[in-house]
């Protein structure tokens, strides 16, 4: 158990302390004698003021001990240690949680965990296929043939579902209600739009399950052009807002051909 007092030879013992903290870390690094705190019976650590500018607030911690009954102090370890005030890097955070929308540049790789919540596999394998028979059918006569893992995957490249995994439905709600986010029914744009996308002719279609909710906008005057929007969605650029008039016809020039001003007399 700590000891609340400090042992009063390993206290006393800061000139040995302060040389063995300025062996380690230089003359010129270590400042004022800040204090002594006790770590537990005969072991104390003597703090000094550290001057590198690149650590403001840090402190020079060396632990002095004695064995029992002993006179002699001995030095522990001599280590820099943050100080109240001390200017301290932010909290470490996981790569995959700092990561944002627009980080990935160039020539970078960004992996998927093998259970990824948002993806779930394109094929199921042989083991999965045995699993789907069920054992306790008298009727059946003989057990069905499961092709191997190789077969189905070279089956499912010919026909174009060569992808291993494919997005679950989570990651497919994931992503609607993110672009939903950006360019929904609920968006400032949308709110002020005189018609949704949905009767837009700008509207290019999808396939797939998104395509109940979302197109591509096509209308280079649009801010979404090019972009994955809900058909709730809808802007000023809409195609059937409003048909502009066409343009005024200038009416057809007039030429004064009977009086001919150079034929006047002065």
């Amino acid at each position: 158990m700590r000891s609340r007092t400090p042992d009063r030879l390993c206290a006393e013992a800061v000139e040995v302390a302060l040389a063995m903290t300025e062996e380690a870390a230089g003359p010129q690094s270590v400042g004022e004698h800040l204090g002594v705190v006790a770590e537990g019976d005969r072991v104390v650590t003597h703090f000094f003021a550290c001057k590198e500018p690149a650590y403001r607030g840090w402190r020079w911690a060396t632990t002095l001990t004695r064995a029992s009954r002993a006179k002699n102090v001995t030095v522990d370890e001599t280590v820099l240690l943050p100080g109240s005030d001390a200017v301290l890097a932010p909290e470490w955070v996981p790569w995959s949680e700092r990561l944002r929308p627009g980080d990935l540049g160039p020539g970078d790789l960004l992996p998927t965990e093998a259970d990824d919540l948002r993806l779930e596999p394109g094929w199921a394998d042989a083991a999965d296929a045995a699993a789907a028979d069920d054992p306790a059918d008298e009727d059946a006569v003989a057990p069905a043939v499961v092709p191997s893992i190789a077969t189905i995957g070279a089956v499912a490249q010919e026909i174009g579902m060569r992808r291993p995994r494919v997005l679950s439905r989570y990651g497919l709600h994931s992503a609607a209600d993110r672009w939903e986010e950006q360019f929904g029914a609920k968006s400032p744009m949308a709110q002020a739009a005189p018609a949704n996308c949905v009767s837009c002719a700008f509207l290019v279609p999808i396939a797939g399950s998104l395509s109940q909710a979302f197109g591509i906008c096509a209308n280079e005057f649009s801010p979404a052009d090019g972009r994955l929007v809900s058909l709730g969605y809808g802007c000023g650029a809409h195609s059937e807002a409003a048909l502009m008039p066409p343009p005024p016809r200038p009416s057809p020039m007039v030429l004064d051909d009977l009086d001919d001003p150079l034929s006047l007399e002065a």
